[in-house]
């Protein structure tokens, strides 16, 4: 087999190799059908099977109560920016957005074009080093929904507890750490995820919305806007992503062969001490972005002491086989991205490449 390469992309990322070989091994004849999984009508029976035990798995990984639609939509996580306002931010009413790194801002910003999202927390001013305090987060009893990042990709920082909102519905985008740890699905109201983190490939974004609030949501929205038109056709309104969905449901598989979600977010914490050890008993040579107790398990964010080491960390880095370490755009420095299908061992790789960096060049 090829050598594969160290994969620390924060999106689309790693998948498991097992899940790779696998879809490999049916592209051509998908269960005896003659035809491709891509190829065959999501009316199909075959593919019905398929789309409803991806919804089956995640329900039962991740203890998704009853009283919870799964819905398989398309438009990444940024359209559920705009689609939860569109659906449940009413005239009358406030939504609360708790500010915690781009992609709230961004999530907030298209709140404002439906109605009066409010800013009740924020950590820019600290640049986003660390998710708000709790006690800090004020909202309205008659508030809309609250609005969190549980996760956030480019700062690096990571919710270890959320709020506590009463009826107010808690509305979560969990893209970068959904199914990496355990979470009480019944706290939110609404949780969404694009897929290409740790559940498959772009393509698919999960939603998981408790089913009173679709009583409540606005009426004047353009049919494919409504999550009422998804719920009540399970997720087949139009044509779905059928190999995303089918992808989806076969990491959700390896997720089950790992033992679990609980299992995988101990791997998961011993992944991400590795390096962060790495960085910790560097004396400075290297420095995390966040503070200790908002450190993300998803994605690990830091610098190298000197800009130029930095650039020829990066460039060694790449000629080494590590994929994926530049920090995003906005922010520069560097970030390893360590979803679930990241392995024990490119993380402990990576940990030997930083401490030979640093002993070459201290």
């Amino acid at each position: 087999m090829t050598q594969r390469a160290y994969n620390f992309n924060a999106g689309p990322s790693a998948l498991p190799v097992e899940v790779l070989e696998s879809a490999q091994q049916q592209l051509v004849n998908f269960r005896d059908s003659g035809m491709s999984i891509m190829e065959m009508s999501h009316r199909s029976a075959i593919f019905d099977e398929v789309h409803n035990e991806a919804i089956t798995r995640l329900k039962k990984l991740y203890e998704i109560p009853e009283n919870y639609e799964v819905l398989f939509l398309q438009g990444g996580a940024s359209l559920q920016f705009t689609m939860i306002p569109m659906n449940f931010l009413q005239a009358d009413k406030k939504a609360s957005y708790v500010l915690s790194g781009s992609w709230s801002e961004k999530a907030f910003k298209e709140a404002k074009l439906f109605g009066t999202p409010v800013e009740v927390a924020s950590t820019k001013e600290n640049k986003y080093r660390n998710i708000p305090a709790l006690e800090d987060i004020k909202f309205n009893a008659d508030d809309a929904y609250v609005h969190i990042t549980s996760n956030n990709t480019i700062y690096g920082t990571q919710w270890t507890n959320f709020p506590e909102t009463g009826d107010v519905p808690l509305v979560a985008d969990m893209s970068s750490d959904i199914l990496s740890k355990p979470v009480d699905v019944s706290k939110f109201g609404i949780i969404y995820a694009g897929a290409q983190k740790n559940l498959g490939p772009s393509g698919v974004t999960v939603v998981i919305i408790r089913k009173d609030l679709l009583e409540k949501e606005n009426t004047n929205i353009p049919t494919m806007l409504k999550y009422t038109t998804h719920a009540d056709s399970n997720s087949l309104y139009n044509t779905p992503p059928t190999f995303g969905i089918y992808m989806l449901g076969e990491v959700l598989k390896w997720v089950e062969s790992k033992g679990g979600v609980e299992a995988i977010a101990k791997h998961n914490e011993a992944k991400a001490k590795v390096i962060y050890d790495a960085i910790d008993n560097s004396n400075g040579f290297y420095t995390g972005h966040a503070t200790p107790e908002s450190r993300s398990l998803m994605n690990i964010t830091f610098r190298v002491a000197d800009e130029e080491l930095e650039k020829q960390f990066l460039a060694e880095a790449k000629a080494a086989g590590f994929v994926g370490l530049n920090g995003h755009r906005s922010v520069g420095g560097c970030r390893a991205s360590t979803y679930n299908a990241v392995p024990l061992e490119a993380c402990e790789a990576l940990r030997d490449f930083m401490v030979e960096f640093q002993n070459k060049h201290q």
